[in-house]
């Protein structure tokens, strides 16, 4: 599907690319179907996995709302855009870990899959020449990156998604390993609130399979281990956004009809 030509493009990253919306305070949000690792280091275009990242994403922030976790998704537009509210970023990314992986094994010596002692939270800054380091609270306040009361909020909400997301994947037989989240401010008058922005997809979660420990995430890009679009697919197969379809000769993802 074409993205709109007609709207001035604000910002272009390694997965999306942003648009001015049609109404102030307004953004659309393109999911492009490249993929990139190691700090953009590794790069590939993978067909369709936009879309399916674009409608993961819609489910979970939808479901975010209906709990009361405020985000800055409005709706999905077609099949690789969504309307999303204007925020300013907050230059960090907040990973929380349930279980050992990653870096995190690697910083610590730990086996892949080990069990935590408990979930972890981890800031990293926000900066794709510097590699996205590690940061302390102490950091993001002496920077002024966030304020002390933003950090507790980003931490609170944090847990807030973890437990939704390890419920809802633990429910269609997946386990979340970690995941990313950014959150950004929106500004109504007087007031500032936290939301959460970007996206959540297995772009930013490590999702294994509960029963066989097949990885169903980016991971499988990292490591090279081929199927990322399959694996993808099969999480928004078993979350109900995709329905499988046999014999018709149609190719890429087919959308479930929404519901009014």
């Amino acid at each position: 599907m074409m993205r709109m030509a007609r709207r001035k493009q604000i910002y272009e990253g390694k997965a999306k690319i942003l648009f001015e919306g049609p109404e102030p305070g307004t953004i659309i949000q393109y999911f492009k179907d490249d993929t990139t690792a190691f700090n953009n280091q590794k790069r590939a275009v993978l067909e369709g996995k936009g879309v399916l990242n674009n409608r993961i994403s819609e489910f979970i922030m939808v479901g975010l709302d209906r709990i009361g976790v405020p985000t800055h998704f409005i709706r999905r537009l077609n099949m690789r855009e969504q309307l999303v509210r204007h925020v300013e970023i907050v230059p960090l990314e907040v990973v929380v870990r349930n279980v050992a992986a990653g870096s995190l094994a690697k910083r610590l010596g730990l086996e892949d899959g080990a069990a935590l002692p408990r979930s972890i939270i981890e800031f990293y800054y926000k900066n794709d020449a510097l590699g996205d380091p590690m940061v302390a609270e102490e950091h993001i306040t002496a920077f002024n990156w966030a304020t002390p009361q933003e950090i507790d909020d980003m931490m609170a909400l944090a847990l807030r998604i973890n437990d939704f997301l390890s419920g809802l994947f633990a429910g269609v037989g997946i386990k979340l390993v970690d995941f990313k989240v950014e959150f950004g401010r929106q500004y109504e008058g007087e007031l500032v609130r936290l939301v959460v922005a970007d996206e959540i997809s297995p772009d930013s979660c490590r999702l294994w399979d509960i029963a066989s420990g097949d990885i169903m995430d980016k991971d499988r890009f990292r490591k090279d281990l081929g199927g990322v679009t399959e694996a993808y697919r099969e999480v928004a197969r078993r979350l109900g956004v995709l329905r499988d379809v046999e014999g018709n000769g149609a190719k890429g993802p087919v959308l479930v009809k929404d519901e009014d």
